[in-house]
């Protein structure tokens, strides 16, 4: 990342007056230049153009659970992203906010998510171009062309879920910005600037914690010294404060992700290797895109095997050599830091969730990867520059030929992400022995029973490849229950609950199809129980239990209780508030109260079947047989295999 040598064109110095850079690449203190708006805008539509199978994708894997969940949606869920750890996937809770504002504006439609990640995105190569020039290196109009489009940056901006790299990196940048600013003139107006965006980067996502150290490198790199009271004492509170972040943020995945388990029990040298070979991994990605997977294999680290001691010879041999060649050329040495500090909290030292699945992801090295562009960016740049004008055309040519394969690249990897069923074909293409892509592929294929036994496939080979996978059993038992071989998902639903005994999802199904067999009842109750105990705020749970308790003798009040606790937890669950309203029926001197329930239900939801089912036979009770006759009509127009409300409309018949 050496800065431009000097050239017969107009410049301006550096600090330390080592290297000049042409105006094209200086900023102007009366606004942007055409050429910067032409840039700008082609910047904006060739991305656009690149993402544009993207754009209109769907949800993938866990993006219901950051487009913000019915429970967070009112003021009192907005709260509760800034107090409540467990409220969100992640305690993020500025990326969280933003995502409530979104759901205001737009609600589940998925193009203004994808707009916002594509909008951030672009603003983050800008930044680039700003920070390339406040630093005075040439190039940044070419490394911010190669970010914006460089495919491995897909997974980040097609899934909505990474909307915490996109806003953190604009953020994370802007942060740079603002405190070069203050490091030129000590204005502490900047300082308060830079430190209000770096925090709103932490609470974006926390890989932004590594700042202050990239911060201290450039300065290394500007100045080629560092001054402990010039340098290190105004960002000694941001170290401090990306460190209890960065402490906080892996507490919080080890006790409300799920980042603990035999999967993480690494040694510290089996830790070393791992990031070693992810640092020559996320490199060679950059410069040879090829087969970019939305989950990668998993390596085995194997005991006594020499091999993979290549991996820490290479990043060492490179230090090595760059820390030779820096009393000339810092820049190489100072991106090299960069780049790997940056990747530091994804590199294994630190136990993050994806581990269980996969040591790297492309979403891993998003912010990392400008540590590198910039100095490509210069290179040509100064190549371009130093050649005589004939050939310079050729130089252009070129890179805008790169730009536009990378542009290319990025379409074509973008395709994958259209929809989760594609994506995860995808992925099994590319990685067929991923136990996750054939685990949540087979999750999609069990919604419909045209394709169940396509699911049950994809389900066996999760199972095959990871049998302590507690996911991969109780889903293959769901989808053979609901197959009708509920003998073949006994033993998975058991082999669920003996890898993970507090998994109450497992238990919940398992009492749901232990409620289809003839004398499963009693056992469900027990399921239900476990479910709850582990889990008191289950709404579902408490339906679940309430459903089976309603059909035993002497049970109905025990119920009601349950379907009451549901909807108070849960006020719009409209199946809850059906079933409390037919317990409610039954129960002597409660049919008023029943009524009100029904009404909720209709009013929360008028195309559900069970309701107008329910009210019909509420209105039997009242002889009330017309508009009975009316319910049980609307229920099988709505439900047509619904068996009870059929039989009640041929007793009208008879």
């Amino acid at each position: 990342m050496k800065p431009r040598r000097k050239s017969s064109r107009a410049r301006t110095s550096t600090p330390d007056n080592r290297a000049t850079t042409p105006s094209t690449e200086s900023g102007r203190a009366t606004g942007l230049p055409p050429r910067d708006w032409i840039m700008s805008a082609l910047l904006v539509l060739i991305t656009l153009a690149a993402y544009w199978p993207a754009l209109h994708g769907g949800l993938l894997w866990d993006d219901d659970s950051h487009v913000t969940p019915e429970p967070l949606r009112s003021w009192a869920g907005l709260i509760r992203i800034w107090t409540d750890l467990g409220a969100t996937q992640q305690y993020y809770p500025l990326l969280h906010s933003a995502f409530w504002i979104e759901h205001k504006l737009w609600g589940d439609a998925v193009l203004g998510y994808h707009l916002v990640n594509g909008l951030e995105h672009m603003i983050s190569a800008l930044l680039i171009v700003a920070l390339c020039r406040k630093l005075k290196i040439a190039g940044g109009w070419i490394a911010a062309f190669i970010f914006a489009l460089h495919p491995v940056g897909v997974e980040s901006v097609a899934w909505i879920s990474e909307q915490k790299n996109t806003l953190s990196t604009v953020l994370y940048l802007a942060a740079a910005g603002a405190y070069l600013n203050f490091d030129e003139n000590r204005n502490r107006r900047w300082y308060g600037l830079a430190t209000v965006l770096f925090i709103l980067a932490l609470l974006s996502k926390t890989v932004t914690a590594t700042l202050p150290a990239a911060l201290l490198v450039l300065l290394w790199w500007k100045r080629g010294r560092i001054e402990i009271r010039r340098d290190v004492r105004p960002l000694l509170p941001w170290l401090a404060g990306g460190i209890v972040a960065g402490l906080f943020s892996a507490w919080v995945e080890r006790v409300y992700i799920g980042a603990n388990g035999t999967e993480f029990l690494l040694t510290f040298t089996q830790r070393g290797l791992i990031a070693t070979r992810a640092v020559c991994f996320y490199f060679g990605k950059l410069v040879w895109p090829a087969n970019l997977t939305f989950i990668y294999p998993r390596w085995t680290i194997e005991a006594g095997a020499v091999w993979p001691y290549v991996f820490p010879a290479m990043v060492a041999s490179a230090l090595i050599a760059l820390a030779k060649l820096a009393p000339s050329r810092r820049g190489p040495l100072a991106a090299l830091l960069i780049y790997g500090g940056t990747l530091f909290p994804a590199l294994g030292f630190v136990n993050v969730f994806p581990f269980q699945y996969s040591y790297v992801a492309d979403h891993f090295q998003y912010a990392a990867c400008i540590a590198l562009m910039v100095p490509v960016g210069w290179s040509l740049a100064t190549f371009s520059d130093q050649v005589s004008s004939f050939v310079r055309p050729y130089i252009t040519a070129g890179i805008v030929a790169i730009s536009l394969l990378l542009a290319l690249l990025t379409f074509q990897q973008a395709r994958s992400y259209q929809n989760a069923t594609v994506l995860y074909e995808t992925t099994l293409a590319r990685n067929p022995d991923c136990w996750l892509a054939h685990n949540n592929l087979g999750n999609i294929l069990a919604r419909s029973p045209a394709t169940l036994p396509d699911a049950i496939i994809h389900l066996e080979a999760a199972v095959r490849l990871k049998p302590d996978g507690v996911y991969a059993q109780n889903n293959l038992a769901n989808a053979l229950a609901n197959s009708d071989r509920m003998q073949d998902a006994i033993p998975h639903y058991e082999a669920a609950l003996k890898s993970d005994p507090t998994y109450s999802r497992a238990h919940k199904d398992f009492g749901t199809a232990l409620m289809r067999t003839p004398a499963g009842t009693t056992e469900a109750i027990a399921h239900f129980e476990a479910a709850i105990t582990l889990n008191a705020d289950d709404e579902e749970a408490h339906n679940d239990l309430g459903t089976a308790l309603v059909r035993l003798p002497d049970r109905t009040e025990s119920a009601i209780l349950h379907f009451r606790t549901a909807v108070r937890l849960a006020p719009k669950f409209v199946q809850a508030h059906n079933n409390l309203a037919a317990a409610l029926a039954r129960s002597p001197g409660k049919f008023t109260e029943a009524k009100a329930e029904i009404e909720e239900a209709l009013r929360l939801d008028p195309s559900y079947a069970g309701a107008h089912y329910t009210l019909g036979v509420m209105l039997v009770s009242e002889s009330r047989l017309a508009e009975a006759r009316d319910e049980f009509l609307k229920a099988v127009e709505l439900k047509p295999d619904f068996p009870e409300a059929r039989d009640w409309l041929s007793r009208f018949h008879r």
